[in-house]
C-alpha cells in the first residue's frame, strides 16, 4: 500500500516574510544611492558633536548594530536615547551639533515621532530609517532612508529588521567612503539567500520543551543575540535573555545547571575565539549549548553563512535564525503571526 503523503506544512506570514528578506535587501540596495552619498558627505564634512539612536523592540537591535559599527569604524560615540526624557520630562537636551537616528517599521509610535520632531526644531540633524514612507516619523525627520521592505503583516518583524540592519551598515559605508564595506554590501543578497536555506533543525529538539534560555553574542553580534531572544519570547513563549559573553560571567552564570539551554552566536571577528571558548566552558558545566558558527569552527551545531565582510555576518546570522524560530513556534503549538498580547503597531510614550 502506498503511504499517505505527509500533510503540507501550513505557511505562516512570518516564514514567508523572512524568506522575502534577500529580495527586499536587493531592492533597498538598488535604490537611493544619491541619498546615502549625500548624507555620508554631510556627516564627513560637518562632524557631529553627539549621536543618538531612537528605537524600540526589534528596531532597537538594528540601532545598536549600527551604533556599534559607527563606534568601531568611525570612532564616534553613540548613545541610545531614553525617549521619556523628551516625552515625559521635557528635558532641555542640547541640539547643537546633534545627529539623531530613528529606526522604525511603522513610523507611528509617538515616542519616536515626538523626539525626532523636537530635535529637528531645535536644530539637530534627524535621520529616520523607516518602512512606511508616509508615516509621521518619515515626515518628522530631515533625512528619510526608506527600508523598501514591502508590506510586513506578521507581528514578528523579520524582513524589515534585516533591511534596517543593512540600511545601518550602508550608511556607515557611505559615511566612511572608499571602504570595502560598500562592495561587500552589493554581495549581501546572495549571502542572505544562502543563509535563509541554512539547516538549523538541530536546534528544534533542544528547544522544543525549553521554558528558559540564554542567547549569547558579543561585539556587533550582540544585537542579533538580543533580537533572537526577543523572538523566542514573542513567538515561542520562552523566557529568553540575551547577554554579552563577557557579561554572562558577571552573575548570570550562576543559573547554569545541567540541561540549561544556551544559544551562542559566534560569527567571524575578534570576539569569535572567546565565544567558542565560552561555549566549551558551558558544555563542561552541563549546559545544552547550540553553537552557531561558520564552517570549520570546531563544535559548531548550527551553520553561519559568511558574507563578503565580517561586519555583515550578523545580518546573515539572523536570516538563518528566523526560519528556525518560526518552526519552533509551530512545534510548540503557537502561531508566530499572532503572539498573544501583541499587535503589529505599538504606540508608546
Amino acid at each position: 500500500m502506498t503511504p499517505e503523503p505527509a500533510p503540507a506544512r501550513p505557511a505562516t506570514r512570518m516564514r514567508e516574510e523572512a524568506l522575502q528578506a534577500p529580495a527586499a535587501v536587493q531592492r533597498m540596495l538598488s535604490a537611493d544611492a544619491g541619498l546615502y552619498a549625500a548624507l555620508g558627505a554631510v556627516l564627513r564634512d560637518d562632524e557631529p558633536r553627539a549621536l543618538l539612536t531612537l528605537a524600540r523592540g526589534s528596531s532597537d537591535h538594528a540601532a545598536q548594530y549600527m551604533a556599534y559599527l559607527v563606534m568601531a569604524r568611525l570612532g564616534q560615540l553613540v548613545t541610545s536615547l531614553p525617549m521619556s526624557l523628551v516625552t515625559l520630562h521635557d528635558a532641555p537636551l542640547r541640539c547643537a551639533g546633534l545627529v539623531t537616528f530613528a529606526f522604525s517599521q511603522s513610523g507611528q509610535s509617538p515616542d519616536l515621532v515626538e523626539p525626532t520632531r523636537s530635535f529637528r526644531e531645535g536644530g539637530a540633524r534627524t535621520v529616520a530609517f523607516v518602512n512606511d514612507t508616509a508615516s509621521a516619523l518619515a515626515v518628522a525627520a530631515q533625512w528619510l532612508l526608506p527600508l523598501h521592505a514591502g508590506p510586513e503583516t506578521s507581528v514578528a518583524a523579520t524582513k524589515s529588521l534585516i533591511c534596517q540592519l543593512t540600511c545601518g551598515a550602508r550608511l556607515v559605508a557611505a559615511w566612511q567612503a572608499g571602504t570595502t564595506l560598500q562592495a561587500a554590501l552589493a554581495a549581501l543578497p546572495d549571502a542572505l539567500e544562502q543563509a535563509a536555506q541554512a539547516d538549523w533543525s538541530a536546534a528544534l529538539p533542544v528547544l522544543a520543551g525549553a521554558d528558559r534560555l540564554y542567547v549569547i553574542g558579543r561585539g556587533s553580534g550582540l544585537a542579533v543575540a538580543q533580537e533572537a531572544a526577543l523572538k523566542f519570547k514573542e513567538t515561542c513563549g520562552i523566557q529568553a535573555e540575551a547577554y554579552s559573553a563577557a557579561e554572562l560571567r558577571h552573575g548570570p552564570m550562576a543559573l547554569i545547571e545541567a540541561g540549561y539551554p544556551v544559544l551562542v552566536f559566534a560569527p567571524r571577528g575578534p570576539a569569535q575565539a572567546g565565544l567558542c571558548g565560552l561555549a566549551a566552558d558551558l558544555r563542561r558545566r552541563g549546559a545544552q549549548v547550540l553553537l552557531a558558527a561558520p564552517p570549520g569552527v570546531a563544535g559548531a551545531d548550527l551553520p553561519l553563512v559568511p558574507t563578503a565582510d565580517e561586519a555583515l555576518d550578523p545580518i546573515a546570522a539572523i536570516q538563518s535564525f528566523y526560519p528556525m524560530v518560526e518552526s519552533l513556534a509551530r512545534l510548540r503549538g503557537m502561531d508566530p503571526d499572532a503572539p498573544r498580547h501583541l499587535s503589529k503597531v505599538t504606540r508608546t510614550r
